[in-house]
């Protein structure tokens, strides 16, 4: 089965495999540029970033990337939505993602600016008044993902759901971490996936070691779903802290930073996921995909292309 060919408005990677967008510097330059050059759509993850660090890690990715192509990730329940876009745009990037939330002035200044804007949706609906207002693609995103969810529907049921609605390309998400996948994907309608559980085991992937070590050693049972400040539930593997949030004891924020538009202040979701991506990992939230448990290997970004299109030829 051949692999489709992806278009984001005047966009065309070699690969149709997108790097998902992991906020809170998981998704950083270093990982984002060498997706970009080895062929797919290398994504940074701006929510959680200043300003000035999001500009530092565009032009850092587009060193890296060869001529390839950078995206940014930004969540639209972040405080500083507005900033973080204009921001992106003004440092040239060549496509934005958005979801946890529906912005319709993005999809103006995207135009304006002549850079295409992707909405990730989880409903038929979404992506319709997506594509209403001028999106150049969607990102199906199903209950096997991780971090925030947006359902409790998997990505299978949805992203045929999404095709019959929608002209504009669909991107499958949740739970894609091999050429099977990927396959299974394609032959549901999908123009394309983005897999962001994959890359977090790849050598480019900036965070701490003792992050990487809870996906190596994940089982199949350990990815659970916990209530997030943000108003939404969320994947994250079993550990100490994600027991705390089950019981209703994790430590409320004692500053807030008002990171979010609305916050519902149970505990600190950016301290969180700083602390685990340092390294703190019983002391913050790791989010992982449902699947993370079939990844045994931390990979160059170049291998792990190399794998999944062997797979996916196989198939």
């Amino acid at each position: 089965m051949k692999l489709p060919k992806l278009r984001i408005g005047n966009l065309i990677p070699k690969f149709p495999i997108i790097q998902g967008g992991m906020a809170v510097l998981v998704s950083t330059a270093s990982l984002a540029g060498a997706v970009a050059k080895t062929g797919g759509i290398g994504v940074i993850g701006a929510t959680g970033m200043s300003l000035e660090r999001l500009k530092e890690e565009i032009r850092k990715a587009r060193s890296l990337a060869a001529g390839g192509i950078i995206g940014v990730n930004i969540m639209y329940a972040a405080r500083q939505f507005a900033e973080l876009v204009r921001t992106a745009i003004n440092e040239g990037v060549d496509v934005i993602f958005t979801g946890a939330g529906f912005s319709r002035d993005v999809f103006r200044w995207g135009k304006e600016a002549g850079i295409p804007v992707v909405s990730i949706v989880s409903s038929a609906k979404a992506a319709y008044i997506a594509e209403k207002y001028g999106a150049a693609a969607v990102v199906a995103e199903g209950v096997e993902a991780g971090g925030h969810l947006g359902t409790d529907r998997s990505v299978r049921e949805i992203v045929p759901e999404i095709k019959k609605v929608v002209k504009i390309p669909v991107i499958a998400a949740g739970g894609i971490v091999n050429g099977q996948d990927m396959a299974d994907m394609v032959k549901l309608g999908a123009s394309g996936v983005q897999m962001a559980t994959r890359f977090v085991l790849s050598e480019e992937c900036s965070v701490a070691k003792e992050f990487k070590q809870m996906y190596l050693r994940a089982a199949q049972e350990d990815t659970v779903i916990i209530k997030s400040p943000v108003g939404l539930p969320a994947r994250a593997i079993k550990n100490p802290f994600v027991e705390l949030i089950q019981q209703g004891q994790a430590p409320k924020p004692q500053r807030c930073m008002s990171c979010l538009k609305e916050c519902s202040k149970d505990y600190c979701i950016l301290k969180a996921l700083t602390n685990s991506r340092g390294g703190l990992v019983n002391d913050g939230i790791v989010f992982a995909g449902k699947n993370v448990f079939k990844i045994k290997e931390i990979l160059p970004v170049p291998v792990i292309f190399e794998r999944l299109l062997a797979e996916y030829n196989a198939v």
